[in-house]
């Protein structure tokens, strides 16, 4: 079965080497699971933020940010609500750790990285 644009939502994910490796070790299809002291897996909703966190927060901490973007199946998504995090365009899904791997087999497509900033 096909998935038709409307039934997808488009994602983004500001992450860094680390993590970025993981899921090129996947085959570009999943997200890793979380360390101990991450206990929510949180795509964001609007890629100006994403590229934020990953040029303000992942350049400082690993030396490379990058901004990645992906589909989920919409219906899915419906059991997380948006979370506003900050300002009007502050906008986050927050997936418990535990439920990762049910999320990532709803992702359509691949994950790919569109934007690097060092």
């Amino acid at each position: 079965m096909s998935t038709t644009e409307t039934d997808k939502t488009q994602l983004w994910r500001p992450t860094g080497p680390q993590e970025l490796e993981l899921v090129r070790q996947s085959g570009w299809r999943a997200w890793p699971p979380r360390l101990p002291d991450q206990p929510i897996f949180y795509p964001v909703l609007n890629e100006d933020y994403a590229i934020k966190i990953a040029r303000d927060w992942n350049v400082p901490s690993s030396g490379v940010g990058y901004v990645t973007r992906f589909h989920v199946e919409t219906q899915f998504l419906a059991r997380y609500p948006v979370r506003q995090v900050g300002g009007q365009t502050i906008l986050e899904l927050w997936v418990p750790a535990e439920e990762l791997d049910e999320f990532n087999a709803h992702i359509v497509g691949l994950i790919e990285v569109v934007h690097e900033f060092r």
